[in-house]
C-alpha cells in the first residue's frame, strides 16, 4: 500500500490518555492479555490488569506522536486515508511504530523487531520476498513452514512473514485472506493467502523526520522461536530447498525438492508431444544467464524459419518476402518461438538482457554465422536480404514444446500454432459497438416531484426521462412565471427539496423565490445518485444490458512514461469494463507494434476483482487507439497521461 510516498501532515503528540486507550484497545484486538471473566477472582483480575499495564509501554512508548496520512490505493487510485503513531523506543531514532486503516491498527516492523510473537508469523523463501517488497501478494504456493501453520492465521488476521534464510525477523506485514491455518497442504494451490499491506522498504519504513535512511533488518531476533534450533531447522530448510524459480502467479513458488529432479519442460519437446501442463505451470525456471538468454533468441530464430519451411513448404522462399526488415524479425521469427513458460521467463527473455542488447546485433550475429545474408539500410536498420535454409542448423533443428499464450506473457504461439496465421479471431470484441448510458438515482427528498411518476429510492432514470417527469409537476403546481415562462416560482416542496442553501446559489435563488427551468433540471440532476451502464452489441451475439452501476462510467488509462532514461513505454488499464481481454489485446498490440508485451496485474487493484495493466514498448498512443477504435472505445473514453513530457495531454 505504501508502494508511493503518502501524504503526511505534521506530528501533533498524543495525550496519555489516548495512548493508554489505544494500547489496550491493540492488547485486546491482538489478544496479548489472558482473558478476564466474571467468576476470575480479585487476585486473578489485578494481576491481569498489572500485566495489560506493563504491555502498553512497549507497544506505545510514552512521548508517541500522531499523524494523519492519505494515500492511494488500487487501479482507480482511491484515496485512503489514515493515522501513523510514530514513537522512539530507547537509543532509536523516532519511527512509524503503528497506522491504522480503517479503525484497524496494523503493526510496522520496527515494532515486530521490538515486541516478537505479538502477531502470527508466516515464511516464504527470500526470492519470494523481493516480490512482497515490490508491493505483490503472497500466493498460497508460497507459504513455507507448513502444514501446519500458525492457528491464529486465520482469515482477516494481521500476520507478518519472513523469509526462510532469516526466519525470525519478520520484513513484511499483511493480512490472511483465507484461513492459512486450515490449510492441509500447499503444493498444487493457488490463489492469494496474504495481502501485502506494508515492509521493509516501503515509504511508511522510510518515514523520518531527521530525513535518516530506514533501518536495514536485523540478522537475527529472540522470541520469536521456542529455541535456537527451531530456528536452525528452518535455515537449513532454505540451504537445502533446490527451487527453479517462480510459478505463473507473483509470488507462488513450487516447494516440492523433487521438482529439482524433473526434466526441463523445453528439453525434447515438440509440437506434438504430449503436453504436461501441471509440469510446465508448477517446475519454474531459475534466473536466465546472458547465455542462456542469447541461445534462446538463437533457437527462437531458427524454430522461426523451420517453421515456415514446415508450413509454407510449396511456396517461393516458404512465404517470407525478402528483404526482412529487424520489426519483421522480431515479432515474426523470434518473439512466438521463445521457450517462455512463466511470466519471469517471458521477463527474462528480453533482447536488452542478452549480449546482442538490440535486435540489430542479433541479426548481425546471424550473419556473422553465415546463417542470413544481411545489409545496411539508411545507416539505421539491418535487413535479411536471403536465409541460407540449407544450414545445417536449421535442417537439424529439433523443435521444443511451444508455450500457451496462457502460460506465458509475449507469447503468441500455442501448440499447434502457426506462424502465418493472422490475428486472433477469436477475439469477440473486435467489432463490437459500445453505448454508455448515464442513470440518476432519486434521494428521498425528491421524491415528492415524482409521484406522478410513481418513483421509489431505488427508481432510476435517465435524463431524458425526469425533464417531462419535473416538468409535469411545475405546470400542475402553477408554477410558471406569468411575466417569464422560463422562470419557475419555488413552492416550500420544490425549494426544500432541491435547494438546501448550502451553497450561494441556493441562498441567491431562495432570496429571489424563482429559478430557470434548465437551471432546475441541472440541480436536480447534481441532486441524484450517478449510475452509469456501458451496453454492449456484439457482432456474434446480441447487446447485452448490464445492471447499471453507481458513479460515474470509468475511463481506460493510457499513460506514456519514460524507463531506463530514455526508453518510453505504453501502458494500458481499464479495458475490462468494455468487455476487452488484456491478453488478447496485448496480443495484437505486440505485433502490430513489433515490440514486447505484458500483462500483469494492477498493483493495487482487488485480488477478487483483478485489473490487468498491458505494457507496450515505446509510444504506442496511435496505435493503441486504432485498436480500442476496433473494439467500439471511443477517444473520449480514454483518458491519456504523458508522463514523458511532465504533463497531462
Amino acid at each position: 500500500m505504501f508502494k508511493k510516498k503518502p501524504t503526511v501532515k505534521p506530528l501533533a503528540p498524543l495525550r496519555s490518555s489516548d495512548r493508554r486507550k489505544t494500547a489496550d484497545s491493540i492488547i485486546a484486538d491482538y489478544g496479548l492479555q489472558p482473558k478476564v471473566n466474571d467468576d476470575t477472582n480479585v487476585e486473578d483480575k489485578a494481576a491481569a490488569t498489572a500485566e495489560t499495564t506493563a504491555l502498553r509501554n512497549p507497544l506505545l512508548p510514552e512521548g508517541v506522536q500522531t499523524a494523519r496520512f492519505t494515500t492511494t490505493h488500487g487501479p482507480d487510485l482511491k484515496q485512503v486515508s489514515g493515522t501513523v503513531y510514530v514513537g522512539a523506543y530507547p537509543g532509536d531514532d523516532a519511527r512509524v511504530l503503528w497506522f491504522k486503516i480503517e479503525d484497524r491498527m496494523y503493526p510496522t516492523v520496527y515494532t515486530l523487531w521490538k515486541q516478537p510473537g505479538i502477531v502470527p508469523l508466516l515464511h516464504t523463501p527470500g526470492f519470494v520476498v523481493q516480490k512482497l517488497q515490490g508491493g505483490a501478494d503472497l500466493m498460497t504456493p508460497g507459504l513455507a513452514n507448513g502444514p501446519p501453520f500458525h492457528p491464529k492465521a486465520t482469515k482477516g488476521a494481521v500476520v507478518a512473514i519472513a523469509s526462510l534464510e532469516q526466519p525470525s525477523v519478520p520484513v513484511a506485514v499483511g493480512a490472511c485472506l483465507i484461513d492459512v491455518s486450515s490449510l492441509g497442504a500447499v503444493q498444487g494451490s493457488r490463489g492469494h493467502a496474504v495481502q501485502t499491506i506494508h515492509w521493509a522498504g516501503d515509504e511508511i519504513w522510510s518515514y523520518n523526520n531527521s530525513n535518516k535512511p530506514g533501518l536495514n533488518p536485523p540478522e537475527s531476533l529472540e522470541g520469536w522461536f521456542a529455541s535456537k534450533d527451531d530456528e536452525g531447522k528452518l535455515v537449513e530448510q532454505a540451504a537445502e530447498l533446490n527451487i527453479d524459480g517462480e510459478e505463473e502467479e507473483q509470488g507462488g513458488v513450487n516447494l516440492d525438492k523433487s521438482a529439482s529432479d524433473q526434466p526441463d519442460p523445453s528439453e525434447g519437446l515438440g509440437e506434438d508431444a504430449p503436453a504436461n501442463e501441471s509440469l510446465i505451470e508448477q517446475v519454474d525456471v531459475k534466473e536466465l544467464t546472458t547465455k542462456e538468454i542469447d541461445d534462446a533468441f538463437r533457437k527462437a530464430f531458427l524454430y522461426g524459419v523451420y517453421h515456415y519451411k514446415e508450413t509454407n513448404s510449396n511456396q517461393p522462399n516458404f512465404g517470407l518476402e525478402f528483404p526482412l526488415t529487424q520489426s519483421f524479425v522480431m515479432s515474426n521469427l523470434v518473439q512466438p518461438f521463445l521457450p517462455a513458460y512463466t511470466p519471469s521467463q517471458a521477463n527474462s527473455l528480453q533482447i536488452k538482457k542478452s549480449s546482442y542488447k538490440n535486435i540489430k546485433k542479433f541479426i548481425k550475429s546471424l550473419d556473422k554465422a553465415k546463417i542470413v545474408k544481411t545489409k545496411e539500410r539508411d545507416q539505421h536498420e539491418t535487413i535479411i536480404l536471403d536465409i541460407d535454409f540449407d544450414d545445417v542448423a536449421i535442417v537439424d533443428f529439433k523443435p521444443y514444446r511451444l508455450p500457451k499464450k496462457e502460460t506465458a506473457t509475449g507469447t503468441s504461439l500455442g501448440r499447434g500454432g502457426k506462424a502465418t496465421a493472422e490475428n486472433d479471431t477469436a477475439d469477440s470484441s473486435i467489432g463490437q459497438k459500445l453505448e454508455k448510458q448515464q442513470f440518476y438515482k432519486l434521494k428521498d427528498r425528491l421524491l415528492p416531484l415524482f409521484e406522478s411518476a410513481a418513483a421509489s429510492s431505488q427508481s432510476l432514470f435517465t435524463a431524458a426521462e425526469i425533464k417531462p417527469i419535473i416538468t409535469a409537476y411545475i405546470e400542475s403546481e402553477n408554477l410558471v412565471n406569468e411575466k417569464n415562462k422560463r422562470l419557475v416560482t419555488l413552492n416550500p416542496t420544490l425549494a426544500n427539496a432541491v435547494f438546501d442553501g448550502t451553497t450561494s446559489l441556493d441562498k441567491e435563488v431562495l432570496a429571489k423565490g424563482s429559478v430557470p427551468r434548465d437551471a432546475l433540471i441541472d440541480r436536480i440532476l447534481q441532486a441524484c445518485t450517478p449510475h452509469y451502464a456501458i451496453i454492449r452489441t456484439s457482432p456474434s451475439s446480441s447487446s447485452s444490458s448490464p445492471k447499471p452501476k453507481p458513479g460515474s462510467a470509468p475511463k481506460i488509462k493510457l499513460t506514456l512514461e519514460t524507463r531506463s532514461g530514455n526508453k518510453t513505454v505504453t501502458k494500458i488499464s481499464g479495458v475490462e469494463a468494455y468487455f476487452i481481454s488484456p491478453q488478447l489485446l496485448a496480443d495484437e498490440l505486440r505485433k502490430t507494434c513489433a515490440g514486447s508485451s505484458s500483462v500483469e496485474q494492477l498493483v493495487g487493484s482487488s485480488p477478487k476483482a483483478p485489473v490487468m495493466e498491458i505494457m507496450i514498448q515505446g509510444p504506442q498512443r496511435e496505435a493503441v487507439g486504432k485498436a480500442l477504435e476496433r473494439r467500439g472505445v471511443r477517444p473520449a473514453w480514454v483518458e491519456v497521461l504523458d508522463k514523458t513530457k511532465g504533463k497531462k495531454k
